[in-house]
Parts: structure tokens; sequence; C-alpha cells
């Protein structure tokens, strides 16, 4: 805890509640100095980054084929880049990158220009270059003052959203595409009559017509949005199921008909929904659905048919394929994973799910879909996001 309290510069019990997922995420970094001694952790990073294929980086990287992750170990805060190749994982050139806080979230613009990053205080911008490397903006990174837990770019790449960590609010910035700079077009309360929101996950759905939010022990708020507009209208919430619940992360699938939330406490697993008119949700038969100790990430494979759901505190990953919601276990889950794993993304052109794992080595872990078996994962690569322990917090990939 005071490793957190350093980090952020507030009291403990005033943060608690409004950012779970940051304290959650710093509690990881934190037990890992207490694994490994503070003699031994402040220690320079390794620049050449790393994966199966070596290190490296350089030349051009195609669309879809970037991934990035933000690892914080105390004092060092990163953002490491990786091309995906044909099962492997190479370094971009210059990374890991130093950036100087602890990245909370972290998202690719559609058009693949610009990298978010969310820390305790700003909105940062960085511009990816055709090699994957990251530079500062002529408008220079920082792009707005505000506290964001979670963010998600919309369908057409105008709109950011941000779960905003101080107010019980949705903070919506239009995006230059040219400059990448943000200009806040309006601030939307949760409308959740609790006092115990801790903003987590945002999720805007791909038909561009639904924001949904997770909110840890508060439950689910939902919004309809106008893409024209940038007007998000605050619907009916999704109850929490009990104060001893939390909501931690969100997946729609691709025909906007479904949402899955990674739930942990009472009713833990992988909560399934139908989404109706208005975003207005219905349980799935048989929701929640099993998964293993401690959800914290849910991910879709790229055709919506299949599920993933990260298990933090067992180093698993369970695999589901769904069927009108319905989440059935997948042969061979759950899958081996790193220790306290964090963050699932999707890369590749969909080739590929990765895992970002907050302690232990390795802090990456890249994996295939089986040729044989539909949807059963094959570890295919790992990467050192700089000298173990890490920290990697969070993962996400060009589109």
């Amino acid at each position: 805890m005071v490793l957190f309290e350093m980090m952020l510069g507030r009291g403990k019990k005033a943060m608690a509640a409004r950012a779970a997922k940051l304290q959650w995420r710093i509690l990881l970094a934190a037990s890992v100095v207490a694994l490994t001694g503070c003699s031994n952790f402040f220690v320079p990073q390794n620049n050449s980054g790393g994966g199966s294929s070596g290190g490296g980086g350089g030349g051009t990287v195609s669309s879809g084929n970037l991934v990035y992750v933000g690892s914080a170990n105390a004092t060092t805060q990163t953002v490491s880049g990786f091309s995906v190749g044909t099962g492997t994982l190479t370094a971009v050139s210059s990374a890991p990158f130093s950036i100087g806080v602890v990245p909370l979230a972290e998202v690719v613009t559609i058009s693949n220009t610009f990298l978010y990053v969310a820390g305790p205080g700003a909105i940062y911008a960085y511009v990816i270059g055709s090699d994957g490397s990251l530079s500062t903006p002529s408008t220079g990174a920082s792009q707005a003052i505000v506290f964001a837990t979670a963010l998600d770019v919309s369908p057409d790449g105008n709109w950011l959203f941000a779960l905003d960590g101080t107010f019980q609010q949705l903070d919506i910035y239009q995006i230059n595409k040219t400059t990448g700079a943000l200009s806040q077009s309006s601030a939307v309360p949760y409308s959740i009559s609790t006092t115990s929101v801790q903003p987590k996950s945002v999720k805007i759905s791909p038909n561009g017509g639904l924001i949904f939010a997770a909110l840890g022990t508060a439950g689910d708020a939902v919004f309809t949005f106008n893409t024209s507009t940038g007007v998000a209208t605050p619907g009916t919430p999704l109850a929490p199921i009990s104060t001893q619940t939390s909501d931690n992360a969100l997946a729609v699938d691709n025909t906007s008909t479904h949402l899955y939330i990674a739930r942990t406490g009472q009713g833990a697993g992988l909560a399934a929904y139908t989404i109706g008119s208005g975003g207005s949700l219905t349980a799935v038969n048989g929701s929640p659905f099993a998964a293993g100790a401690q959800p914290l990430a849910v991910a879709l494979d790229s055709t919506g048919a299949f599920a993933y759901v990260a298990n933090g505190t067992d180093a698993t990953i369970s695999g589901y394929s769904l069927t009108n919601g319905v989440a059935t276990p997948l042969s061979g889950s759950p899958y081996a994973s790193g220790q306290s794993v964090v963050s699932l993304a999707l890369a590749g052109g969909g080739k590929y799910l990765l895992a970002a794992a907050s302690q232990g080595s390795p802090d990456l872990t890249m994996y295939s879909f089986d040729a044989t078996v539909a949807g059963k994962l094959d570890q295919v690569a790992t990467a050192a996001t700089g000298t173990d322990p890490a920290g990697a917090l969070v993962v996400v990939a060009s589109h």
C-alpha cells in the first residue's frame, strides 16, 4: 500500500473506492518487490526487448501486427513494443520506451497511428512509426488532464472514451486524426446510486451505438452513443450482484448482441448477457460460467465464437466456445500462462491471443489457435517486457 500511495499521492481510503483497478495493479508490482528484495529491484531496463525470435527491430511492420505492453516496476515505467510474425514476437526499434508514469490503460487508434496511455494524472499520446517505434507528437505527449483507469476508441476512430477515476463519469474526447490531440466533448455521469464505484473497464460495441463500463462492486453502467455527435446518454445500469462481487473487464461480440464480463467474488466467472434495446441486459441461461481463480480480463476471438478469461491468481486462461451467449469449456482449458495474468489482447489479424502477466517470467505470452481443435490455445512464443520483474500491467494490439 505504501507504493500505491506514493505513486498516486493520495490518501489510501479515498482512492480505494475509486481506483481499485489501479490499486490491484500497483499491489501486484509491490508484491514483486517483497519477493525479490529492493536491493535487486531498481535495475536498468533491457533496451533490446525480447521474444522468441530474439531482439532487433526496425523496418516496416504491417498493420495489425503490433503489440504494446505497459509495465511498471516501482520507479521504472515503460511501454514495450513488439512486432508479431508467424509464431514470433520481435522487439521494435528502441523498445522498451520510458514513459515516466504508471500505465493504467492503453488503446491504439483504429488507423494504427497513435497509442494512448492513461497515467495517474493524464492521458498521453504517442505516434506509432512505420517500424512500430513510438515518438512524441508535435502537440506534446500529455493530451488530457484526467485520472483515467480505462480507455477505448470508437469504431470510426473519431472518439476516445475514458473512465474517470476521480469523478463518477465517462469522459469523451474527440480525436484529431492528424495530430493525435484530444478535445473533450463531454463528461457523462454514471448514474449509479452506490458510492462504491471502482471504474475498471470501458468498451464500445462494434456497431458504435452502445458503451459499457465495468465499475467493480458497483455493477456496470450502460450508455447509448451517437457516433456523429459524440453524445452519450445514460441507459439502465446493470445492478451489482452484491457488495462481494466485482465486475472487472468487458468484451462485446462482433454482432453487438452479447456482453461478456470477467467477474470475481460472489458469482465469479464469465458472466454473459444478451444485449437488448437501448443496451438493456438480460443474463444468459447458466451465466455466470465457471472460470479459474480471480478472473481479471476477457477477450473474444475475431469470429466471436470463442471467449478467453485471464485468471489472475492461478496462472491460467480459461477458454470457451460460445453459442448464443452460452459458454462451454474448450478442450484442454484452462491453459497455462504467466503468473498473475491481468490483460489479454487479440493480435496478428486475429491469429494470436496475447496475455500480459504482472509477476514472474514470462511477462508476455502469445498463443495461436489450434488447427485441429477449434478454439484451443497453443503457446507459440514468450517475451520479456523488461528486466524481471517487469510488472506488466496491460497489453493492447494494433488493428
